[in-house]
């Protein structure tokens, strides 16, 4: 006689439940978190040392960070496990950076040139970096930021620009009769670019759909402009800085900007690298 084996698990096959289906947590999927009720769509995906989590943002702006557990979310009202997002299929034709041009394959960063480009702050520096650090590695152009434009006639004379040392220099709310404008009137030289963008801050420059909003808000003269967006916008639990990592969070290339900030950094990586 031959002696059957038997599962260890004596549970019926019909008291047994499959365990929830596992669904790519990509960009802009509706999940609700099913403890809190919380729903919205995905924002990121995000590795930390307790594992991963998804930050879900709600249809009014609002950014809510969960822990990926098995099961804690629902996909039209049924639980689902979210897991890492789809891997995005290989490209073809040639690859391009994310400011459009041509990406330069296993190219190393240039040793830096003795010409610069400055910016007016940490945002406006980290946005370049997120269109057009390919271009300016491969260049060896490097960006500064200024903590704004106040003393920039200053900061240009101890730069002591040269052929072969331009200095470009991008300002925000460069329109006639603004403060910036008088500032960068008073800056000249062959060797020396300003250009700027007409909006009161770099967030502005970052195109509403991309964020997921209809517009910028207007902010009342004399309140600090960000505080002032934050709040027309529902993002009271964040910080101006928060929010500044959601907005950039959105922008993958240079069509998630306006226009006007794309020429403008165009003419100054053209100036400080073209003999």
């Amino acid at each position: 006689m031959r002696s059957r084996s038997y599962d260890g698990d004596l549970t019926p096959p019909w008291k047994k439940t499959a365990p929830p289906p596992e669904v790519a947590a990509d960009r802009d999927l509706v999940v609700e978190e099913a403890g809190t009720g919380f729903c919205g769509a995905v924002v990121r995906v995000e590795k930390t040392a307790e594992g991963l989590t998804v930050t879900l943002e709600d249809r009014f702006g609002k950014l809510r960070v969960f822990p990926m557990t098995p099961g804690a979310f629902l996909v039209d009202g049924k639980a689902v496990t979210l897991v890492r997002p789809s891997a995005t299929p290989a490209p073809r034709g040639p690859l391009l950076s994310a400011s459009g041009s041509i990406a330069v394959r296993g190219a190393k960063a240039r040793v830096a040139r003795a010409g610069r480009i400055y910016v007016e702050g940490r945002h406006d520096a980290e946005l370049v970096e997120r269109v057009w650090g390919h271009d300016l590695r491969v260049e060896g152009v490097v960006v500064e930021y200024l903590e704004g434009v106040d003393d920039l006639p200053a900061i240009v004379a101890a730069f002591s620009s040269t052929p072969d040392a331009r200095l470009g220099v991008l300002v925000d709310h460069l329109v006639p009769g603004s403060k910036e404008s008088r500032i960068a009137a008073s800056v000249t030289g062959p060797d020396v670019l300003v250009v700027g963008h007409p909006y009161i801050d770099v967030w502005e420059a970052v195109k509403p759909s991309s964020v997921g909003i209809p517009s910028w808000p207007r902010v009342p003269r004399g309140q600090d402009w960000k505080t002032g967006v934050c709040q027309a916008l529902g993002w009271t639990d964040l910080t101006t800085g928060e929010a500044w990592q959601h907005i950039l969070s959105t922008v993958t290339t240079y069509r998630d900007l306006q226009p006007e900030l794309l020429g403008a950094v165009e003419r100054l990586i053209d100036f400080v690298t073209v003999p």
